[in-house]
């Protein structure tokens, strides 16, 4: 049986003991690698964490004296974590040379107590009850929110903290579903920054802008924060606001993506979104900060995953499919298309349609085979393409999938090329303007 894993997150609710020891930990873990990262730069040890642990197994009883307060798993996965950093540079070294990747290879770097979360994993000795979690060295530790995380012994969790809350996470393996098969509805998402995603069955999420929203509240405490001196305990007070802010921030963001990615997967067998290119569209001075606050990538990874769970099919079309400028009716390509343009206005058939619904339609008629990380089963288009709402409807309240193919008088089909151009292939007669 075909298998994935899935994590689960949820809010500690430790007493000021636990606090304390949570932060020793963290701070360990930190040290232990930056420890290693430094005599593994020198070629003092190999980047193995075998040898790693050894040689600090050794070296502790030596130097330091603090290290019996904590759980020797914390240095141990710190040790694994270095490892696995110094893996990828070597692959990435391994690519530049063959020319496969260009920019920066992504060498280890040393982890500083200010400029980022507390962190660390443990393992050995965990359980895990409806409300509460025991933790090597640590002890119970209750839960905010009760009968959430699988009840068990982990092989390990790991434990962060944002904005001075602490969360613990588990991983679990659960079987893949498969592609519901009862009734086969699919919906093409096109995404965007005036309205989030546009489906193909005129359902439309709006984009909640929840930093555009917060923008002011955020400068007003970035201002005060900016006048305190610096080290004082006042700075310290409101970088930790500061942090709050842009955690509620992010948890807004991702409670509306979660919404709108739980409805999708749950209610359509095929989901279409496009393959976006986010880190070039950022370059982009004037839109960089609404991209960022739409959270594109979280998008499809929350479909992802959530596809699997509920035997969603997820389909990524191509990046160069040129879903916008594609007529959803006849095919017809519109190359002089500008982003300016919000209202598609097709030449041939006269129809015109929302510039973000033509799209989505187009990518729900998009005929490509499911993502390898949802599913290796490929859905036929004439049983994913079965609901009545997914598609434009003309005059005679057919659907768009009608007539591209789907049980229709003429056999119209048309072939896109990846670079950006459209080929039609027409019937006997034209197509009649809608």
């Amino acid at each position: 049986m075909n298998t994935y894993r899935t994590g689960y997150k949820t809010e500690l609710k430790p007493n000021n003991k636990q606090n304390t020891l949570l932060l020793k930990h963290a701070g360990i873990a930190r040290y232990a690698y930056n420890w290693a990262l430094e005599r593994t730069s020198k070629r003092e040890i190999k980047p193995n964490a075998m040898d790693i642990h050894k040689y600090w197994t050794k070296w502790k009883k030596e130097n330091i004296n603090w290290w019996s307060e904590v759980s020797k798993c914390a240095p141990q996965v710190a040790f694994q974590d270095l490892e696995n950093a110094y893996k990828h540079f070597f692959r990435k070294v391994k690519l530049s040379k063959k020319g496969k990747i260009r920019g920066k290879l992504g060498y280890p770097k040393f982890k500083s107590k200010k400029g980022s979360d507390a962190h660390f994993s443990l393992t050995g000795c965990i359980h895990i009850e409806y409300n509460r979690v025991k933790l090597p060295r640590i002890g119970w530790i209750k839960l905010k929110e009760k009968d959430y995380l699988p009840i068990g012994k982990p092989s390990q969790v790991f434990i962060t903290q944002k904005a001075g809350r602490w969360f613990v996470s588990v991983q679990k393996e659960l079987p893949i579903k498969k592609v519901k098969k009862e009734y086969y509805s699919s919906v093409g998402v096109d995404l965007g920054v005036k309205k989030l995603a546009t489906c193909s069955d005129e359902k439309v999420f709006e984009n909640n802008k929840f930093l555009k929203k917060a923008l002011k509240k955020l400068k007003r405490i970035q201002r005060k924060h900016s006048r305190r001196t610096k080290g004082g305990k006042n700075r310290e007070k409101m970088r930790e606001i500061l942090a709050k802010q842009h955690f509620k921030i992010t948890n807004q963001r991702k409670n509306s993506l979660h919404e709108i990615t739980s409805y999708l997967t749950r209610t359509k067998s095929r989901v279409v979104i496009e393959d976006l290119n986010v880190s070039g569209m950022l370059k982009n001075r004037k839109l960089a900060r609404n991209i960022s606050d739409c959270g594109f990538y979280e998008f499809r990874r929350q479909l992802e995953y959530k596809g699997l769970r509920y035997g969603c099919a997820i389909v990524i079309a191509d990046r160069w499919f040129p879903s916008s400028k594609i007529c959803s009716h006849c095919g017809w390509y519109n190359k002089d298309l500008k982003l300016e343009d919000r209202t598609f206005r097709c030449k041939k058939c006269g129809l015109k349609i929302d510039r973000d619904l033509n799209a989505a339609i187009n990518l729900n008629n998009y005929n490509g085979t499911v993502s390898s990380t949802e599913s290796s089963e490929k859905i036929s288009s004439e049983k994913a393409f079965g609901e009545r709402s997914a598609g434009y409807s003309n005059r005679n309240n057919e659907t768009a999938l009608n007539e591209l193919g789907i049980k229709q008088k003429t056999n119209y089909k048309f072939f896109i090329s990846f670079k950006g151009r459209a080929k039609a292939n027409y019937p006997e007669g034209e197509i009649e303007n809608a």
